[in-house]
């Protein structure tokens, strides 16, 4: 397992009040936004890299507009002071941003990504991350997903989708770890 440094950074994807929107289904890990903020104090205390990802869709029926509410990031990880907030309108925070040149500035070897959905953006730029060559922690319970019903109707609940996505990415795009496991190396 990695140690933590002031090369790690903590990457907070799309969590925006629109992702608790009743017509996206039942949503896994309630606990996942206090779980982020426990680990973003962490990460503040020790003045390591914080970078805010805010999703600003394009899509005609998203409730993550930029003209709606639903776009606010949700106080309890907004962001303070100076701590970037990177705008990005697909899935991976990498593509269509300065993310990885400004991961490249500072020099940040590894990244810990939390946020909103594990099986969508949380997925989507911890696959790219992986291939990029850093070292990448997805934090299980400080991420979420909502039930799905795929392409031939089979209903998946959020907690099936939650599973398999980071069974997906573990241990070849990312390591997958637990908020205590995170706070408890310091």
């Amino acid at each position: 397992m990695i140690s933590l440094t002031d090369k790690t950074a903590l990457i907070i994807i799309d969590v925006q009040d629109g992702l608790d929107d009743p017509r996206l289904g039942q949503r896994n890990n309630p606990d996942a936004e206090s779980n982020m903020a426990r680990l973003l104090a962490e990460w503040r205390a020790k003045n390591r890299p914080i970078f805010h990802i805010h999703h600003m869709s394009t899509e005609p029926q998203s409730t993550l507009r930029p003209e709606l509410p639903g776009n606010a990031i949700k106080r309890i990880v907004a962001p303070q002071g100076d701590e970037p907030v990177i705008q990005k309108s697909v899935n991976c925070a990498f593509i269509g941003t300065d993310l990885g040149e400004r991961l490249r500035e500072n020099n940040i070897q590894s990244l810990v990504l939390v946020g909103l959905t594990t099986n969508h953006c949380v997925s989507a730029t911890a696959r790219m991350a992986g291939d990029l060559g850093y070292t990448t922690l997805v934090v299980a319970d400080a991420t979420a997903a909502h039930d799905r019903t795929s392409y031939d109707g089979t209903y998946f609940p959020a907690e099936t989708i939650h599973a398999v996505a980071l069974a997906s990415l573990h241990e070849e795009f990312a390591t997958i770890v637990k908020t205590d496991e995170l706070l408890d190396r310091k």
